[in-house]
């Protein structure tokens, strides 16, 4: 099932490319009979460009003119998503699936339109998954970054501590001799120190939430053990 946006949930966008008005029908009549069912388009041999399948997340080909399917089928094997073929009798599945290795190649037989619809609901599937797992090695990778800062942070915060301790205090002890300063100078100072313990401000809450994230941790493992102890005492 493809992702929800506001509660519903978005159906997978499907080509069909095929000259016989009749392979196109009979596959989305068939495919009304699953649970879900795909967002259809369907063209003509003649007016598939080349960059269109890409904008498909399966593209399914049928019942092509010969003088088409050479073409077809060279598209569907350079796209960058998955394309299947339906052969018709006489053509070399064998053959096929040798000169477009990254088409998947279905024979027809009897039972061809529910092998065919099975087939590509799996594929769909598994592209799905694909990009749930891509999705989450960004997502690590982009925790993994977040983990390298936060922990310079943690180093580097008790130098940052004593820098900003000490910048506060000389900028305190200026502003106190306010007979030595002109009117300029001193609201410089004063601007200084009021970023300064802006700044300080800040760290106090950076410890505080790690104090916070720290106290949660425990509680989450605290809770892991009370369950163990009482799943252990029920066996």
């Amino acid at each position: 099932m493809k992702p929800k946006t506001n509660g519903m949930s978005v159906p997978h966008r499907l080509l069909v490319i095929s000259d016989a008005s009749g392979f196109s029908r009979d596959l989305m009549a068939r495919w009304q009979m699953q649970p879900q069912v795909p967002e259809f388009t369907a063209l003509s041999s003649d007016l598939l460009p080349a960059a269109t399948a890409s904008q498909f997340e399966l593209s399914i080909a049928g019942d092509i003119r010969p003088d088409h399917c050479t073409e077809i089928l060279s598209c569907l094997n350079r796209g960058r998503t998955p394309g299947i073929y339906v052969a018709v009798a006489g053509q070399s599945v064998h053959m096929l699936r040798r000169d477009y290795p990254r088409v998947v190649v279905v024979p027809r037989h009897d039972a061809w339109l529910d092998t065919l619809v099975l087939l590509a609901e799996e594929m769909l599937k598994r592209n799905e998954i694909s990009a749930h797992i891509e999705r989450l090695e960004q997502n690590a990778r982009t925790n993994q970054t977040h983990s390298v800062l936060g922990r310079y942070m943690i180093d580097a915060r008790h130098g940052f501590n004593n820098a900003l301790t000490s910048a506060l205090g000389n900028a305190e002890l200026l502003l106190l001799q306010s007979t030595v300063l002109s009117p300029q100078m001193r609201e410089q100072l004063e601007t200084l120190h009021v970023m300064t313990l802006r700044m300080h401000e800040m760290m106090q809450r950076f410890t505080s939430l790690e104090l916070e994230m720290h106290c949660a941790e425990k509680s989450v493992q605290s809770e892991k053990a009370t369950d163990s102890l009482s799943y252990a005492a029920g066996i």
